[in-house]
């Protein structure tokens, strides 16, 4: 189901994001990817949880507001409340383990990490494992895994990897829930990088669903506001997509931004996120 409908509902997006000042029928955007608009709207809502007019509003919302400061403002509350903030924060289901410098200078030696491709709601991606936890996520936009395999084994050069899609399918099962606005079974994340990347990486899971900030404004919050640029860096190399959700992060001029994984996925998520918060 993820990936074929991914693809059309992909292209949909695509023209919805275009046109959205004109807002497009559902017959006009059904008509874009050759289906009925009975078939159309299933497909949809089974893919998003939402109908393409909730997803069209919330793309609306979001283009014509200056949701910045808004949410700016909702981070700081989100980041002092911690356990109080909003119900969605990841940081009430995820617990993270940074590695510590003598497991970061072993690169991996003598760490076994099983590895597997799964459908999710946004295509297809390869999900990894060690016995602590999750320790990448990265979807695919290619046919084969081979380029995701490889930043994930130029990560951790000195473990002993094992293809296993059995070991890492619970890991995908509670994550494509996430997706689906219903996951709640608590996951732990096993990431490595340099102390202000971990930094960056973990002031990310407070960021709520259907919320963004800013570049600027994420380096403001980690205590280095000269550093967007470096921060920038930093979510370029997210070992774990979605969970750690560099995909909120857009530029201050309200503009959606780049993305590892593709600007039509990011704005996909954004999507699906800012309807399934209009519709609670």
């Amino acid at each position: 189901m993820g990936g074929s409908d991914y693809s059309r509902v992909a292209r949909a997006i695509e023209y919805l994001e275009r046109h959205a000042g004109n807002q497009p029928t559902l017959a006009e955007v059904a008509a874009q990817v050759e289906l009925s608009e009975f078939h159309f709207q299933r497909m949809f809502h089974r893919w998003a949880g939402v109908t393409p007019k909730a997803f069209l509003q919330a793309l609306t919302l979001r283009q014509a507001k200056a949701l910045l400061a808004e949410e700016k403002s909702l981070l700081d509350t989100s980041l002092h409340l911690g356990m109080s903030g909003p119900s969605r924060l990841h940081d009430l289901f995820l617990h993270v383990d940074a590695m510590t410098p003598g497991a970061f200078k072993r690169a991996g030696h003598g760490l076994d990490i099983r590895w597997g491709c799964h459908e999710t709601p946004f295509g297809t991606a390869l999900f990894a494992a060690t016995t602590q936890g999750l320790c990448g996520l990265s979807f695919l936009a290619e046919d084969t895994p081979e380029v995701a395999f490889r930043a994930l084994q130029g990560r951790w050069p000195g473990a002993t990897w094992m293809e296993a899609p059995e070991q890492t399918l619970a890991f995908a099962e509670e994550v494509e829930a996430r997706m689906r606005g219903a996951g709640m079974r608590p996951l732990s994340l096993v990431f490595k990088g340099s102390p202000f990347q971990v930094k960056v990486w973990e002031a990310l899971l407070a960021v709520p669903e259907g919320h963004v900030i800013s570049y600027g404004g994420l380096a403001e919050v980690i205590g280095s506001p000269q550093a967007s640029r470096a921060v920038g860096t930093a979510l370029s190399l997210n070992p774990i997509g979605y969970l750690i959700p560099c995909h909120r992060v857009i530029r201050a001029t309200g503009a959606i931004g780049e993305y590892r994984w593709g600007g039509v996925r990011k704005q996909a998520l954004l999507g699906v996120e800012g309807a399934r918060v209009l519709a609670s």
